[in-house]
């Protein structure tokens, strides 16, 4: 019988935890404040979530896996959708296609508001999991609690710190510098009036620190004339005021805008593209959620998202558990490892002296030849 996790949230997380999700949610889909959680069973959103990095990653563990009758998994989300175009989405696509993979039942529970976690946790565990997948540094305490309640299940918490985990629980990092480096060396090559913006989520949350300072840096190192204008939001779900940023970075002059927020960052690029501004996005390939594969106008524009493969670390955890190979601790997405990248240009007309700096730029961070210029945990910028 598993047992259940006190619902007292740590005083002291923040204080604790170094990593937290940089846009916690996204996309048009976000929810309702203080709305109910959903629950249901994992639909076939697709015809398949087989594809790209998914396809090289479930033909590589398929050799090595052998599934238990009746493994299941399950999914608690942040405050957002699994369509929500950004951080959830991007999990729950890995989550997705390692059910697929390896024919497992899943079940997931997308969360309305922080009063849910617990609530939410304790209705995934109802099912007797054999893994759970959190999303978000503010479910770490809770996952925390309740890795070391269910000692029987493998937890997976996305961009959860802990100076020590249980041997139940791995935390999924990234390198969220490395991502606003490669962007930011882009930006600066991109930009011809030399004033860009970053629309941001909320500054508390490090790996938004992480992604901003490490853009306004390397766009320096790229064009010692840029001007990067860096505006913190109080809220990830602020579509009106990521819109209102923009508009005043517009006006200001940035010719580059970079979203840094979930809904509030998307919103940001939404508008700025529209009116012919060059925009970048983060976490996923936003050509496919914010601009909806083309069809939202300024899709031309979108030149780049720097993508943080949540999905493909989310993917290889359950298939190392599968294998036997699960070490607990903490996995860090990078650019080496390819948990770091950018997404393709698409429609637009990037000129080729931008492209080969941002190329150049993923291979310096990769092989370390690139300093990010800042602190990797914190993101704010290093001495000198």
């Amino acid at each position: 019988m598993r047992s259940t996790s006190p619902s007292v949230r740590l005083a002291a997380l923040a204080a604790f935890a170094m990593v937290v999700a940089a846009c916690a949610g996204g996309g048009a889909d976000a929810p309702d404040e203080g709305g109910a959680a959903t629950e249901t069973t994992a639909a076939a959103a697709a015809d398949t979530f087989l594809t790209g990095k998914f396809v090289d990653a479930c033909n590589e563990a398929k050799g090595k896996v052998s599934v238990p009758e009746g493994f299941n998994i399950g999914l608690v989300t942040d405050i957002g959708k699994i369509n929500d175009g950004t951080f959830n989405e991007g999990v729950y696509k890995g989550f997705a296609a390692a059910a697929e993979c390896f024919g497992l039942d899943s079940r997931y529970i997308e969360t309305a508001s922080e009063a849910d976690y617990t609530t939410n946790l304790n209705s995934i565990l109802d099912s007797d999991p054999e893994v759970v997948v959190t999303v978000g540094f503010l479910l770490s305490t809770d996952t925390l609690e309740f890795a070391q309640a269910n000692p029987d299940v493998t937890f997976i918490g996305v961009d959860q710190f802990h100076p020590e985990y249980p041997d139940n629980y791995v935390g999924i990092l990234a390198a969220d510098d490395q991502g606003g480096c490669m962007v930011g060396a882009f930006a600066g090559a991109l930009t011809e009036s030399n004033v860009v913006g970053v629309v941001a989520g909320v500054e508390a949350v490090p790996p938004v620190v992480r992604f901003a300072n490490a853009f306004k840096y390397c766009a320096e190192q790229v064009n010692p004339d840029v001007d990067v204008r860096i505006v913190y939001h109080e809220s990830f779900t602020d579509v009106t005021g990521g819109a209102a940023t923009a508009e005043q970075m517009l006006g200001e002059g940035a010719d580059v805008i970079f979203g840094a927020g979930g809904p509030t960052g998307s919103s940001g690029i939404k508008t700025a593209a529209a009116k012919g501004a060059w925009v970048i996005g983060v976490d996923t390939d936003e050509y496919y959620t914010t601009f909806e594969g083309g069809a939202i106008a300024g899709a031309d524009r979108l030149a780049t998202s720097a993508i943080k493969d949540v999905g493909l670390g989310v993917f290889q955890q359950i298939a190392a558990i599968l294998s036997g190979e699960f070490q607990p601790g903490i996995f860090t997405l990078t650019a080496a490892n390819g948990g770091m990248d950018y997404a393709p240009f698409h429609e637009a007309p990037v000129p080729e002296e931008a492209a080969k700096v941002l190329e150049d730029y993923r291979k310096g961070l990769a092989d370390g030849s690139i300093s990010t210029g800042v602190d990797p945990i914190t993101g704010q910028p290093l001495d000198g």
